[in-house]
């Protein structure tokens, strides 16, 4: 099996403590812009979605941002907003088929190639002429392309470089994300928080549990690695390597990121969070993002 997260298992600790930080809608106010711009739209181009263009819009940015699966993988996301949308009765009295886009369900439950562009084609060599996989490929390269041309500009949140200069000299720190590491690589550049970074780790590198086991897990105590995301798949991979986990709350990142400056991070550092500390922060964290969509919410009601 390809093991894609060595570079992050040949990192040598330097520090103590370890932070694995999170970019789009965790470091960089980029993920409404991203999703609605550039994810949506191509969403509703590439996989035949015009007919029900104001529903797969609905369920794209639900998936993406407004639900605790807000910051997962590309991938399983798409055929999540697949099934909400085939589900829904809006789309079922239009008539409208939506795609199965069964390979790619299968790409996704595989574990040989991470769930990435370069992971996507490696399984298509093995998979060859797969209408499925050659419309993700399409749809995956059209968002990159769009993500580079519209994403520009956007700076980090405030008390974020704050933070990081503050960190550098204190803790091993690297970027856990599951953007490709080519947008990650020029948000972070173009801004000049590069430079207090270890390493940037996008999608090509694995998942977030992935990444933060093989840069972290065993090598520094329990108390001393600190995951800081903005959803719930961040907090999973701090928690699955026996971490601590900081929310930056989707909607309120300016109050989180000026609380984790002036409190938090000291707290970390001084190996004052775990915790009741820690525990108040997720359960306020917790009441920001819905299981449920709104639709059937209101259905509901």
């Amino acid at each position: 099996m390809s093991d894609s997260a060595q570079p992050l298992r040949d990192l040598a600790p330097q520090h103590a403590f370890f932070i694995g930080i999170d970019s789009d809608g965790c470091a960089f106010d980029t993920m409404e812009l991203k999703h609605k711009e550039c994810f949506a739209p191509n969403t509703i181009k590439h996989w035949g979605l015009q007919p029900v263009s104001k529903y797969a819009r609905d369920a794209a940015l639900f998936v993406n941002l407004y639900s605790k699966w807000r910051g997962i993988n590309r991938w399983p996301a798409l055929v999540m907003v697949l099934d909400l949308l085939r589900e829904r009765d809006e789309v079922i009295r239009r008539g409208v088929t939506i795609p199965q886009a069964d390979s790619l369900r299968a790409f996704i439950a595989q574990e040989k190639y991470p769930h990435s562009d370069s992971g996507l084609r490696a399984y298509m060599a093995e998979h060859p002429g797969d209408p499925d996989l050659e419309r993700g490929l399409a749809w995956t390269t059209a968002i990159n392309d769009a993500v580079a041309d519209m994403v520009v500009g956007v700076s980090p949140f405030p008390f974020v470089r704050e933070s990081l200069i503050d960190m550098q000299n204190k803790a091993d720190m690297i970027v856990v994300s599951a953007t490709p590491n080519r947008a990650l690589e020029q948000e972070w550049n173009e801004h000049g928080i590069a430079q207090y970074m270890r390493m940037i780790a996008g999608q090509e590198y694995g998942s977030k549990t992935v990444c933060l086991g093989a840069a972290a897990a065993g090598r520094y105590d329990p108390d001393k690695i600190l995951m800081i995301g903005d959803a719930p798949g961040d907090m999973k991979a701090a928690k699955a390597n026996g971490a601590l986990f900081y929310p930056v709350n989707p909607g309120d990142e300016e109050r989180s990121w000026e609380r984790f400056y002036n409190e938090a991070m000291g707290r970390f550092f001084d190996c004052a969070y775990a915790g009741e500390y820690e525990a108040a922060l997720i359960r306020e964290f917790e009441t920001y993002l819905p299981d449920t969509p709104p639709w059937k919410r209101g259905a509901a009601g």
